[in-house]
């Protein structure tokens, strides 16, 4: 489960049409078929695309959705993170930039804003020298209606 704080707009097909072409690529059939079920499924493995672009094209294997995602990421249309020990996960990378907070207990996936990152990416700066890609951040932890149930239940 994902919650988003602030959707936003995502690319349309015309617009992805125009940024593959802008890079001397076409937007194929297949391309768009991807495209289109991470747009859907926001936050989805590569299987679960697979089985979104299945819906609509059921000759499209596996390897081909592997392969556009990585030229997609490459382009800068799609982007990944990293949920838990499974597949990484692909969202529309122009949608937004946000963090992940993943809870242990339930496996929900909530989007915030990297903005309440920034003392974090301040210090990493100052102290290190260290510029962030906070694309791929996802913080693990337990959410808000985890810890409630686990102070109504008591010690075990």
């Amino acid at each position: 489960m994902v919650n988003a704080d602030t959707p936003t707009e995502a690319e349309t097909p015309a617009d992805w049409k125009a940024d593959l072409r802008e890079r001397g690529y076409r937007l194929t059939p297949q391309r768009q078929l991807v495209l289109e079920a991470v747009d859907v499924l926001d936050h989805a493995t590569p299987d679960e695309i697979l089985h979104q672009v299945r819906k609509t094209a059921s000759g499209v294997n596996i390897s081909t959705v592997y392969r556009t995602l990585e030229l997609l990421e490459e382009l800068g249309l799609v982007s990944h993170a990293h949920l838990g020990h499974g597949a990484p996960t692909y969202h529309l990378a122009g949608r937004h930039t946000h963090l992940h907070l993943v809870c242990r207990d339930c496996d929900s996936v909530t989007e915030t804003e990297t903005g309440i990152a920034a003392p974090l990416i301040d210090s990493l700066r100052e102290q290190h020298g260290f510029d962030t890609d906070l694309k791929h951040f996802a913080i693990f932890g337990r959410c808000a209606d985890c810890t409630a149930k686990l102070a109504a239940d008591g010690p075990a």
